[in-house]
Parts: structure tokens; sequence; C-alpha cells
């Protein structure tokens, strides 16, 4: 069965959101990544969860070769790709679900599910979880407007999306990096948290 596409649209508003806390947590995932506590492998299972649900097609693209390049068979991709959870070790379960349930609540999980995760994988791993999530809700949110556009330009106009909207999501970066950077790094300066709910 074929990939679906474009599960969701994420407003340029919610992009700035999404990009705001993705730069405020990927360095717990690359501090993580660093410790050992998240493989690379564990990584791109998330992602590839997070893909899944937001259905985004460029990342899909390109996490489906980051996770060939990891080891990771073409069978397990297709699975995780497809909504089908059966190849993951049972020790990266909760935080493939908790992924899964942060995309599909648009980047606002509940507190209990949070709770779950920083309880089972301790406060360290748990950020560096919640900052893999946010990165790839960065992509994905970005990515589904860069490959709504080029179906566009391919003759094959997305339903759910405009030229307008996917030119204007494609452009915010350029604005809203710079804003954003200095909200992270005076938000870790006065020690804002990096979860609310």
């Amino acid at each position: 069965m074929a990939q679906e596409f474009y599960k969701k649209i994420y407003s340029v508003g919610e992009f700035y959101s999404i990009l705001y806390d993705g730069v405020r947590t990927m360095k717990y995932m690359i501090k993580a990544k660093k410790k050992n506590e998240l493989s690379p492998e564990f990584i791109e299972r998330i992602m590839l969860g997070v893909t899944e649900v937001n259905g985004c097609e460029v990342c899909s693209y390109a996490h489906t070769k980051m996770a060939l390049e990891q080891g990771m068979t073409a069978e397990e991709i297709q699975k995780l790709l497809a909504g089908s959870a059966d190849k993951i070790p049972v020790e990266e379960m909760p935080a493939y679900l908790f992924a899964q349930h942060f995309a599909d609540r648009r980047g606002y999980p509940t507190e209990e599910s949070w709770d779950r995760i920083v309880s089972l994988y301790g406060e360290d791993k748990a950020k560096g979880i919640l900052g893999a999530v946010r990165a790839i809700m960065v992509g994905n949110a970005h990515g589904i407007a860069i490959s709504a556009f080029m179906s566009r330009l391919k003759g094959k106009a997305v339903k759910k999306s405009s030229l307008v909207y996917e030119l204007t999501m494609m452009l915010s970066i350029i604005v809203y990096l710079p804003l954003v950077l200095i909200q992270a790094m005076m938000d870790g300066l006065f020690k804002r948290p990096i979860i609310t709910f």
C-alpha cells in the first residue's frame, strides 16, 4: 500500500511554535546521542513514527535513506511508514508511541504522557527523546509545504494546500529563524521550562 502523504497541514503560525520548540530542545537530542542514551536507530524510529503521523513526503524520503544508512531493514522502515510498530524493540516502544501521540496532538502532548516518558527513561533521556520528536516536527511542518509545492510544479496540486500557503511557509523560516534563536536563548537564560501543559 502506498504511503498516504499530506495527512496534516500546519499553519504558518503553528510553524513558529514548532520551530521554537525544535530549536529549544534539539540540543538534548544531540547530548543524549553523544552519551549513547539514544542510538541513531532509536532516533530514526522516532522520526519515522512522527513522519508517518504527519505525512511528510520529503521527510519520509530523507529519513528512509538515513535509516537504511543506520542499518535498519527496508521491511522495518516500510512498516514504520505504514504505521506498524511490530518491529520496534520493546524498550523503545513507549518513546515511539509518545512521539506519535505528540504529532497527533500537533505538538501538545498530555502532561501524563510526558510524565510517563520521564519516569520510564529518566529526565536526560526523556529530554533527548523530546528533542528528537521536536526536530522532526520542524522538518515535517516545513517539509509538507515543500512537498506540496514540488507536487504543484509537477501539475499535481494538493487539495489541502495553496500556492500562497506553500510559498509563505517556505519563506517564513527566513524571518522566523532569527526571532526563534533570540527567544530560545532568552528563555534558556531565564531557565523557562522546555515543556508546558
